[in-house]
């Protein structure tokens, strides 16, 4: 990686930071969020009210530090995917945990409305979904790439119906917009509660990924040719499935359904570092969680309503995968 992608890498997400701290219907000076911060580690006389303090660090900044997260982990898990599927028309939802984490999310919406109810439950049933997907794709003690997704497939759909039936019992004044509202991915009322949910799983997740990605360039070559230099093919697709997918339900269960991010951001990546995962997946991170920032700041500004992140990032991904799709013509090149 060039010295000029590394600043850009590491100003982007700073820059961004930065700016959604004052960003907001609520108006802050960037001048007063400086001061604001700094007052936290020098002597400064407070000229501001005590409102500034509140919004920035408590309502502003979890939000900003569980957007960048999201959005990290999201990028890296598709980024994994799509070279470990040979594909680049893959996400972090192929497997299932997308579909999972909606209906155990639906179900503790309907039985409590708990916030901890539900992302306990959105994070069981997501990872029980890839579970089933694995279980399912295993043929002979091998697990080929045409299984699995074929599985993660028959998968989604099973937790699809499961989830319009709990909508269908649902009470249609309370409980069936709160879960309509869910599955359309939102980050309102983030707290520090939730990142210390799902920091731990996503930190060691997203590791055990970039550790994994040398070998995820030798899987890119084809189960046949990463087998003749020596890799135990299996072990490293079940650890890259367990890893990405701790990430992504973990990812879900804070944040609803969140679409596009890791299908198109792995690919605005590779236009800048290229295909080599060693840095394609650190890339990813980065513009994952930068982007999902953005669109997060978008989403409570242009308004005067919160817009659900999944429509932006449908409005935005759509597209760009029509022109993917276009360009590989359905195939992996």
């Amino acid at each position: 990686m060039s010295r000029k992608n590394i600043v850009f890498f590491i100003l982007l997400p700073l820059l961004l930071f930065f700016v959604s701290l004052f960003w907001g219907r609520y108006p802050i000076t960037p001048l007063t969020v400086i001061k604001v911060i700094a007052s936290k580690i020098f002597p400064i006389e407070p000229c501001w009210a005590d409102t500034v303090e509140t919004v920035i660090f408590k309502v502003r900044l979890p939000r900003i530090i569980l957007a960048l997260f999201v959005g990290a982990g999201l990028s890296i898990s598709g980024a994994s995917f799509q070279g470990m599927f040979q594909n680049p028309l893959v996400s972090p939802h192929i497997l299932g945990v997308c579909a999972g984490a909606g209906f155990g999310a639906a179900l503790g919406i309907l039985l409590s409305g708990s916030g901890f109810i539900i992302q306990g439950l959105a994070m069981l049933f997501g990872l029980a979904a890839v579970a089933i997907t694995y279980s399912v794709s295993r043929i002979y003690k091998t697990t080929p790439t045409l299984m699995l997704v074929l599985a993660g497939t028959i998968v989604t759909a099973l937790f699809s119906a499961f989830i319009s039936l709990t909508k269908y019992v649902a009470d249609p004044h309370e409980k069936l917009p709160a879960i309509v509202f869910w599955l359309m991915g939102s980050l309102s009322g983030s707290s520090f509660k939730d990142l210390i949910t799902v920091t731990p799983p996503m930190f060691l997740g997203s590791t055990g990924l970039l550790l994994l990605r040398w070998r995820i360039n030798i899987l890119s070559m084809g189960d046949r040719e990463a087998r003749a230099l020596g890799i135990n093919t299996e072990i490293i697709k079940g650890v890259i499935i367990i890893c990405s997918s701790v990430v992504s339900a973990s990812a879900v269960c804070v944040s609803g359904i969140i679409g596009w991010v890791g299908l198109i951001m792995p690919h605005v990546a590779r236009m800048l570092v290229g295909p080599d995962h060693r840095v394609l997946l650190p890339a990813s991170l980065v513009l994952g969680g930068a982007y999902l920032l953005f669109i997060d700041d978008l989403a409570r500004t242009v308004m005067a309503a919160e817009i659900p992140l999944g429509i932006l990032t449908a409005i935005v991904g759509a597209p760009y995968f029509a022109y993917i799709l276009r360009k590989t013509k359905g195939g992996a090149g």
